[in-house]
């Protein structure tokens, strides 16, 4: 057991400060453990959102000495023992009260995206589709919708382009459904229109903050991103539309 410092932001939409707490730290234990620790001897109001513990609910997501991190899943043994560990909420999103944010925003922009719509069966009255496809889009499905590549995202995060920019994770779960073998519905247009794909200029930063190691940028947004320029900005594919446009 040793004694360490925790820097923690206390305060809510209105304004706030950070508050140093001095704790013991056991062998073993994560940052959600010190601060569950912190609540129970020091600060009984101390808000904090978790739920599983076990890196899997994405609830426990704060910035841990300015990175993005899940609480549940950040070792105490990863820090010098001499260091004093900062604990903030993400800053990409409004503050409620000392380490919670209000995600909601979040949920909104799922609601906008048009559910999976399959293509019809086979004469045989069955679903068929290449492996590889299925593999393509399964590491998508790993998401766990903790929020850290919105809150890292610069286009949310400086600019607050909320308003034209749905974020990595939900660029992420466009990808799921227009890469889908079986997905009928035309998605390129409200990718480009609606949900701002252009806006992203590929930092990477957002791949670099997942815990379950999504290729979000390589694997999702490129790919969304190249289906639009061929569909709307290749100019041979410009000439095709517009002769087949004069043909009709």
């Amino acid at each position: 057991m040793a004694k360490r410092i925790f820097n923690i932001w206390r305060g809510d939409a209105t304004g706030g400060r950070f508050v140093e707490y001095h704790t013991d730290v056991d062998t073993g234990m994560v940052v959600l453990d010190v601060v569950h620790r912190i609540q129970a001897e020091q600060a009984g109001d101390l808000s904090c959102r978790w739920n599983c513990k076990a890196g899997k609910c994405g609830s426990c997501s704060m910035e841990i000495d300015g990175k993005p991190r899940l609480a549940c899943m950040t070792r105490m043994d990863t820090f010098s023992p001499s260091a004093t560990v900062t604990l903030q909420p993400l800053r990409a999103f409004p503050i409620l009260k000392d380490l919670v944010t209000d995600v909601s925003w979040n949920y909104q922009q799922n609601k906008r995206i048009p559910p999976f719509r399959p293509r019809p069966r086979d004469a045989d009255g069955r679903y068929r589709m290449q492996q590889i496809d299925v593999d393509r889009i399964q590491e998508f499905r790993k998401c766990i919708e903790c929020f850290m590549c919105q809150d890292v995202c610069h286009v949310l995060r400086d600019h607050s382009r909320f308003d034209t920019f749905v974020g990595p994770r939900f660029m992420i779960r466009l990808a799921s459904l227009a890469m889908h073998p079986l997905d009928a519905l035309d998605r390129i247009p409200a990718v480009r229109k609606e949900f701002g794909s252009g806006m992203c200029n590929i930092t990477k930063c957002c791949t670099e903050v997942c815990p379950e190691q999504i290729s979000i940028t390589d694997n999702g947004i490129i790919p969304l991103k190249e289906r639009v320029v061929d569909r709307f900005f290749d100019p041979l594919m410009w000439v095709k539309r517009n002769l087949l446009r004069r043909s009709a």
